[in-house]
């Protein structure tokens, strides 16, 4: 019972500054002075009202201050005491926050001219006489159905490491024409025929072994298939990143990312298409070559791309002593005749008598 109505009981009255002076005291009077005819949940009742008032305060506190923290993503404690303003959470200020934690796509300006060059590049190669036009992994299994198809690319791609691409198509034949261009026949054949009739490629025997390993993982886990997505391409010993990049362009028609071996890699360089991340200094990787290219140029140049620097290697812009005189952009390659001629290994140095 309020105390006020318990004093106007016994007569008294009270103003209200005074009842505002008492009410700290108030559980002690009615406990002292009314006996045991009043229960304690009098001063309970007039306790809890103050007390739920602080804990809803507090409560709606917690609930400010952890609604700032999901919008700004800081902890509570780098603002300890501070209460955000109700404006703080306007939906303009959440959706800015919200776009602001995402990280922006890494834009990298595309190189100089590069347009030019790669339209010059194409006019060089439209005779298609370079050996990846006819021999190349692209190749492999041409005429087969597509399923044995993309077996046969997987196998010519993992052969094309460090072997020149006369060499791996010669290897695929001899495959072919002894029938183990199929997963069941080459983990029937044992590794001593398979390592002999894929001589001479670079590390015929170490490729053979991963050439069986791979066969067989197609047969139990892929039903004779070949893996269809690049983790699964990479988990196979024997294939990298140029290589999966390969098989899944080809094979899959999938394009996931640019096919870098030495030839794209060294022309990228010295064209000046690519750098090492954070700086103006050539990649010394084909993987940073990769990384590089793809953060500016057009997906749908991603394919093309390696066939086509691959022949312009092969033909024109050569590892050793590139042809620059016959290169038809040699007026807006950064790199146009400053690699002089190598001399002739065989011609022997003569000495001033």
């Amino acid at each position: 019972m309020p105390l006020a109505l318990l004093l106007s009981r016994i007569g008294l009255s009270l103003s209200p500054a005074a009842m505002s002076s008492t009410r700290s005291s108030s559980s002690r009077l009615v406990r002292a002075d009314l006996g045991p005819g009043v229960r304690e949940v009098k001063r309970e009742s007039s306790v809890s009202f103050d007390t739920s008032k602080s804990e809803s305060s507090a409560s709606l506190k917690r609930k400010r201050v952890k609604r700032e923290f999901e919008v700004n993503r800081e902890h509570p404690k780098k603002q300890v005491g501070v209460v955000p303003d109700i404006e703080d959470f306007r939906y303009d200020k959440i959706k800015a926050s919200a776009s602001s934690t995402k990280e922006a796509p890494s834009l990298v300006e595309a190189p100089e001219n590069w347009e030019a060059v790669l339209e010059g590049i194409k006019n060089m190669r439209l005779s298609g006489q370079a050996p990846v036009d006819t021999k190349g992994c692209e190749k492999a299994g041409s005429l087969l159905p597509p399923k044995e198809r993309r077996f046969a690319v997987l196998i010519s791609t993992m052969m094309s490491s460090q072997t020149k691409d006369g060499v791996t198509h010669a290897a695929v034949e001899r495959l072919s024409e002894n029938g183990l261009l199929d997963p069941d026949a080459i983990v029937r054949t044992d590794e001593a025929t398979l390592a002999n009739l894929i001589k001479p490629v670079g590390f015929y025997q170490r490729k053979a072994q991963f050439i069986k390993e791979a066969s067989k993982i197609c047969l139990e886990r892929f039903g004779g298939d070949i893996p269809a997505s690049l983790s699964e391409l990479l988990a196979l010993r024997g294939v990298g990143p140029k290589m999966a990049h390969l098989v899944m362009s080809i094979a899959w028609k999938n394009t996931q990312g640019i096919c870098v071996d030495t030839h794209v890699h060294r022309i990228s360089n010295r064209l000046g298409w690519v750098f090492r991340e954070g700086t103006k200094q050539k990649t010394t990787t084909p993987e940073q070559t990769r990384m590089s290219l793809e953060k500016w140029l057009p997906k749908d140049e991603w394919e093309p791309i390696n066939p086509l620097l691959v022949g312009f290697g092969q033909t024109i812009c050569t590892p050793l002593r590139p042809k620059c005189d016959l290169c038809g952009i040699n007026n807006i390659c950064p790199s146009a005749f400053k690699e002089s001629s190598s001399p002739n290994p065989k011609q022997k140095k003569t000495r001033s008598p």
